[in-house]
């Protein structure tokens, strides 16, 4: 299985520090849509693994969140592309959850579900948190510039972990390596 996870918010759609709290608030950014699709026709698994701390907040609740996630489900087919799954962490930072971002437990969660392993998988975020969970899992942290993702490479919390511009730009790259994997296949 080629597994790829995203980061929900910067990664794909446009953040907000006062949370995105309705579908009508969601907003894809350019190129993701068609980047997720892009996958999807090479035969990857796309999963979304998101930090939603706005549940534990009293910002919105669990049926807001399926509205939206039902909206960005609906764009990514429209495109053309297929989400396998989106995992939430509805916890807050003081929580002491295992499944918040930077812990690894929602991407552990995502192995254990799917039956693979995380040994290299790629995980697309914006942020440290995001970075940090993938390393813990054992995965391939790959930060977008998107979102928080220039404040995040600036702030030097991304040394040493590949970056790119955008989705898009981290799909290509992907798309290019699983094409060099195909073609030295028997």
């Amino acid at each position: 299985m080629k597994l790829v996870v995203l980061d929900r918010d910067g990664v794909i759609n446009r953040d907000s520090s006062a949370y995105i709290k309705g579908p009508g608030e969601w907003e894809p950014l350019p190129g993701s849509l068609d980047a997720i699709a892009r996958l999807t026709a090479r035969g990857f698994t796309v999963v979304v693994c998101t930090n939603q701390s706005g549940l534990a907040r009293g910002l919105f609740d669990t049926a807001d969140l399926a509205r939206i996630h039902g909206r960005m489900d609906s764009a990514v087919r429209a495109a053309g592309g297929r989400l396998s799954g989106i995992y939430v962490c509805p916890h807050g930072p003081d929580d002491g959850c295992r499944c918040r971002k930077p812990e690894s437990g929602l991407l552990e969660a995502v192995g254990r579900r799917l039956g693979v392993s995380l040994a290299g998988v790629p995980v697309i975020g914006d942020s440290a948190r995001d970075l940090e969970a993938a390393r813990r899992a054992g995965a391939r942290p790959i930060l977008v510039l998107t979102g928080n993702g220039r404040r995040t490479l600036a702030a030097g919390n991304a040394a040493g972990i590949e970056h790119y511009t955008d989705l898009s730009a981290a799909v290509d790259q992907l798309i290019e390596e699983a094409g060099n994997v195909d073609s030295e296949a028997p």
